[in-house]
C-alpha cells in the first residue's frame, strides 16, 4: 500500500519529465518525415535471397539449356540497353518491371510445360517482384516504360523464339536483378554481351 501512494505522489512528476525529456526525443528522432521519399529502403532485396544454391543453379541450368537452342545472336531482351537513360536509383524498380513482365508473359505461359524448372523459376522470381511490391519509381516514368516497351516489342516480334530467348536469358535477369536490387552487387554480373 505504500509504494502505490509513494507512485501516486510521483506520478505528477512522471508526466512533466516525459512530456519534457522523451516527447523532444520522440519527435526528433530519425523516423522518416511526413512524404518523405522512402523508395530507396523499399528498393531493395536481401543478398541470401540471390546466395541460394539451389534456386541459383535451376535458374542457370534452365538458361542454359533453352540458351543452347537460340540459334539468335543478333538479339538481346536482357542487358545493358534496358538501363540506357535510367538512374541508378531507379534501376531496381525497372528490373522489379522486367521480371514481371517475363513471368507474366513467357514463364506462365506454355513454356512452364517445356523446360524442366521454370515453374521453379517462376515463383522464385515472383516471389522477388512480391518483395519489391512496395518499390516506387523517384521521377518521370518514361524512359523506364520505353526501354521496357522496346523488350516485349523485341520479343512479340520474335515469336516464339522471343520467348525461347527470354528463357535462355534468364541467368542475366537473376544477374542484373541482382545487381540493382541489393546493397552489394555481385560483380560480373553482365557475363554476356552484345
Amino acid at each position: 500500500m505504500a509504494s502505490l501512494q509513494t507512485l501516486s505522489k510521483s506520478f505528477p512528476g512522471w508526466v512533466f519529465f516525459c512530456c519534457c525529456c522523451c516527447l523532444p526525443l520522440l519527435l526528433t528522432s530519425s523516423l522518416p518525415l511526413k512524404g518523405a521519399s522512402t523508395a530507396h529502403h523499399a528498393c531493395r532485396l536481401r543478398k541470401i535471397n540471390f546466395q541460394q544454391p539451389y534456386i541459383r543453379n535451376r535458374t542457370y541450368t534452365l538458361a542454359k539449356t533453352v540458351h543452347a537452342s537460340d540459334k539468335d545472336t543478333d538479339n538481346r531482351l536482357i542487358g545493358q540497353h534496358l538501363f540506357v537513360n535510367i538512374k541508378e536509383n531507379n534501376r531496381c524498380y525497372l528490373m522489379k518491371r522486367a521480371v514481371e513482365l517475363i513471368v507474366k508473359d513467357v514463364l506462365l505461359t506454355e513454356v512452364k510445360n517445356q523446360y524442366p524448372y521454370v515453374e521453379e523459376v517462376a515463383q522464385f522470381l515472383a516471389s522477388l517482384a512480391s518483395e519489391l511490391s512496395s518499390c516506387k519509381l523517384s521521377g518521370k516514368k518514361e524512359h523506364i516504360e520505353k526501354n521496357l516497351e522496346q523488350m516485349k516489342n523485341k520479343m512479340e516480334q520474335l515469336g516464339e523464339n522471343g520467348k525461347t530467348k527470354a528463357v535462355g536469358e534468364l541467368d542475366l535477369l537473376f544477374d542484373y536483378m541482382e545487381n540493382a536490387c541489393t546493397d552489394a552487387p555481385k560483380k560480373g554480373g553482365n557475363k554476356k554481351k552484345n
